[in-house]
């Protein structure tokens, strides 16, 4: 059964969080909560698209990365990097080049015309994946990119995201079901952590966060989302 609570060095995670932090990719929200896609209600909203404009931000995470994948599973245990459509693919891109590694990225469905691909790049038989992406909440848009890699003729074990919710009960089950371990550098506790040390948030946001990090599946109910 697959182990989906992999995580980085708490220095790792905690200076992920504050960059992300820094530039404003971090959105906290308790008096107007956002609807995820994947239906809950949350005061607390990510963006690591962001990244992209940052060097610094990306350059440090990328690193962070890279060693955390070289202890966890070792390069010479993968063979490519795929990027998920469309936030996977500049991390999936940044990942495959500071390892040396070929790159693909997956389509959340085929294209419809051409080749009618849904894998872009050279995928061969047997190769052993690393899905990246950006982030996850719960790990159910992960199985689409996992099943067509599979379908391609890729072995995958692990997927990799620089942020994880980390809070919603059962979040990876439809990954552990799959046979595939979620690698991740920070969550909501590492970014609350930072927000408050470093006052990003006024106190009344801080602690809208901090309730629903304590409940978050009574205060997803509570603010019109679904519940577990």
């Amino acid at each position: 059964m697959a182990d989906t609570s992999l995580k980085p060095s708490d220095a790792a995670a905690l200076e992920t969080a504050k960059f992300l932090l820094d530039i404003k990719a971090v959105n906290f929200r308790p008096q107007e909560p956002y609807m995820l896609t994947a239906g809950w209600a949350s005061p607390v909203y990510i963006d690591c698209r962001w990244v992209i404009s940052f060097p610094e931000a990306r350059t440090r995470i990328i690193e962070h990365a890279v060693d955390m994948l070289e202890n966890d599973i070792g390069f010479d245990n993968i063979d490519a990097v795929a990027g998920g459509e469309t936030a996977g693919i500049p991390y999936g891109a940044w990942i495959a080049h500071a390892t040396d590694k070929p790159m693909q990225y997956v389509r959340k469905k085929p294209k419809g015309f051409g080749r009618n691909a849904q894998i872009e790049g050279n995928l061969e038989e047997g190769q052993r994946v690393l899905l990246v992406e950006d982030l996850a909440t719960d790990g159910g848009s992960k199985v689409n990119f996992v099943n067509a890699l599979r379908e391609a003729g890729a072995k995958v074990t692990d997927a990799f995201v620089v942020f994880f919710y980390g809070v919603f009960p059962g979040a990876l089950d439809s990954l552990k079901d799959i046979g595939v371990n979620l690698r991740y550098l920070t969550t909501w506790h590492e970014v609350l952590a930072e927000a408050e040390k470093g006052q990003y948030f006024s106190e009344a946001e801080i602690a809208g966060v901090r309730d629903f990090l304590a409940d978050p599946v009574g205060w997803s109910v509570a603010n019109g989302g679904k519940g577990a």
